[in-house]
C-alpha cells in the first residue's frame, strides 16, 4: 500500500451526514462584571458592540486547572469574537453541548469522574448547573474526565475517565438531564513513559454502524474496541478473551480516534510520539488494521513530542492536527480512494502550546486555544485546499484548553 497519494474529489459513498451542534466545553453559576470581561486582542473595536443577533453565536472556553469557564460571542461571517467574560464556575476539562436543547454538559477535573449538567441563557451566555454525576475512580491530581461526547441514537453521553481508567455510559433524560452510569468498563495496561503507570482512557467514539465504541487508552497504549448495545447503553467488556485491542508502539499514548465520514477509515493521533496513523476498520468483526503512520510533530525546546487534537472535515477531504511541542497546526489531505494522508501545510498556531482546537460547523473558521499564551486564536479554512490562514482576531482567555461552539 503506497504511503502517500495525491487528494481529490472524493466518491458518493463518502459523503458526510449533517452534523450534531459542534463539541466542547464551558461551564458554572455566572459573575460577569466589567472588571472580569477580558479584552479581545488583534481586532480591538469589534469588541465594543455584540456582533449582529442573526449571525452571533456562543463559544465557551475551558481553562486548564482553572475554576472559570469563559464565553464569548462568535460571528460566523466575519469570523470575530466578542468576549462576555467568565459565565460558570468548575475546574472543567471538556464539554458538548446537547443536540437541541439549551444544556452544556462538562467534564471535570474533580474527583470521582464528575460531569456538569449545565443550561445556557441563550441571551446572555451564562450558564446554571443543574445537575452532576460521578463515574468513579479517585482522582490523583493529573486530569479526571479527558473527554465526553454525546451519541444521538442512544441519548448516551460517553465519557473517559482518565484519571479512573475507565469508560462509562450516561443516560440523557428527554429533559437533556443526566442518569447514573448505565454501564462502566474498566481498561488495563500500561506503557513505558512515567504518565502511562496505568490505563488513562482519552477519547471514545461510535462507530458509524452504532456497534462498537472505540476508546483510545493513553495509559495502556491500545485502543479498546467494545461492543455498544445502543438499547441499554451498555458497553461491554467483550468475549472469553476481553475486549478486542489494537495496540500502539509501546510509549506512543493514544489520545484521539476519529472516523472518516466513508466508514472504513480510522485516523488514530499520538501524543506521546506525535504522529498520526491511518487504519483500516472492519465493522463486522470490529477490527483496526493499520496501513499508514506520519509524524505531526516537531520535538519542544526540550525535546518533548506531544501531540493534542485531531478532526476531519465535513467532507472528508482533510484531517487536521495539533502540535503542542512544535506550536503548529498540521494539515493532511485525504485520498479519495484509500484514504491515506499526505500533509499539505504545516502553520504556527499563533501562540504557545495548542492544548485543542474547534472546527467551526459551518467549515470556515478553526478555533485554537492556546494554553501557554492564554489566547483563544481564529483561523480561517480554505475549503478548497485544506489550507490555514491566520485572522490576527484573538480572544484573551486564562490557560485555555477547550473551545466550544454552541449556536442559539
Amino acid at each position: 500500500m503506497p504511503e502517500h497519494a495525491a487528494p481529490g474529489r472524493h466518491l458518493p459513498e463518502d459523503a458526510v451526514p449533517a452534523p450534531m451542534p459542534s463539541r466542547r466545553r464551558v461551564l458554572g453559576a455566572v459573575t460577569v462584571s466589567a472588571a472580569a470581561a477580558l479584552p479581545l486582542l488583534g481586532r480591538a473595536p469589534v469588541a465594543e458592540a455584540a456582533p449582529r443577533r442573526a449571525a452571533r453565536e456562543l463559544i465557551y472556553v475551558n481553562t486548564w486547572k482553572g475554576e472559570h469557564i469563559y464565553g464569548a460571542w462568535f460571528d460566523p461571517v466575519r469570523g470575530d469574537l466578542t468576549p462576555i467574560g467568565p459565565v460558570g464556575e468548575a475546574d472543567a476539562d471538556w464539554a458538548v453541548p446537547h443536540p437541541a436543547l439549551p444544556v452544556l454538559y462538562v467534564a471535570t477535573m474533580d474527583e470521582g469522574g464528575v460531569v456538569y449538567a449545565f443550561r445556557i441563557d441563550r441571551t446572555t451566555g451564562a450558564l446554571t448547573r443543574t445537575g452532576e454525576v460521578a463515574t468513579g475512580g479517585a482522582g490523583m491530581g493529573g486530569g479526571g474526565v479527558a473527554y465526553i461526547g454525546v451519541d444521538e441514537p442512544s441519548r448516551t453521553l460517553l465519557v473517559a475517565n482518565f484519571e479512573g481508567g475507565l469508560a462509562a455510559a450516561l443516560p440523557i433524560a428527554r429533559t437533556g438531564e443526566l442518569g447514573p452510569p448505565a454501564s462502566v468498563v474498566q481498561d488495563a495496561g500500561s506503557g513505558p513513559n512515567p504518565r502511562q503507570a496505568g490505563p488513562h482512557p482519552h477519547h471514545v467514539a461510535i462507530d458509524p454502524s452504532g456497534r462498537f465504541a472505540l476508546v483510545a487508552d493513553f495509559g495502556a497504549d491500545r485502543v479498546f474496541v467494545r461492543r455498544f448495545d445502543r438499547p441499554t447503553r451498555t458497553l461491554h467488556t467483550g468475549g472469553g478473551g476481553g475486549p478486542r485491542a489494537y495496540a500502539t508502539a509501546p510509549g506512543s499514548g493514544p489520545r484521539r480516534v476519529v472516523f472518516h465520514p466513508g466508514g472504513r477509515t480510522l485516523y488514530l493521533l499520538n501524543e506521546l510520539t506525535a504522529d498520526i496513523q491511518t487504519l483500516r476498520w472492519d465493522p463486522a468483526h470490529g477490527a483496526l488494521t493499520h496501513r499508514q503512520t506520519l509524524p505531526i510533530g516537531a520535538p519542544s525546546a526540550d525535546g518533548t513530542r506531544s501531540a493534542s487534537d485531531l478532526a476531519v472535515s465535513r467532507d472528508g477531504r482533510f484531517v487536521y492536527a495539533g502540535d503542542r511541542g512544535g506550536n503548529a497546526l498540521a494539515v493532511l489531505a485525504t485520498h479519495p480512494v484509500t484514504g491515506l494522508l499526505t500533509q499539505v501545510q504545516r502553520v504556527p498556531c499563533a501562540g504557545v502550546t495548542p492544548w485543542s482546537f474547534s472546527l467551526h460547523p459551518g467549515g470556515r473558521w478553526l478555533l485554537v486555544a492556546n494554553e501557554a499564551s492564554g489566547t483563544v486564536d481564529v483561523f480561517a479554512v480554505d475549503r478548497r485546499s485544506g489550507r490555514l490562514t491566520g485572522t490576527g482576531a484573538s480572544l484573551a482567555v486564562p490557560n485555555p484548553d477547550s473551545v466550544t461552539f454552541y449556536r442559539p
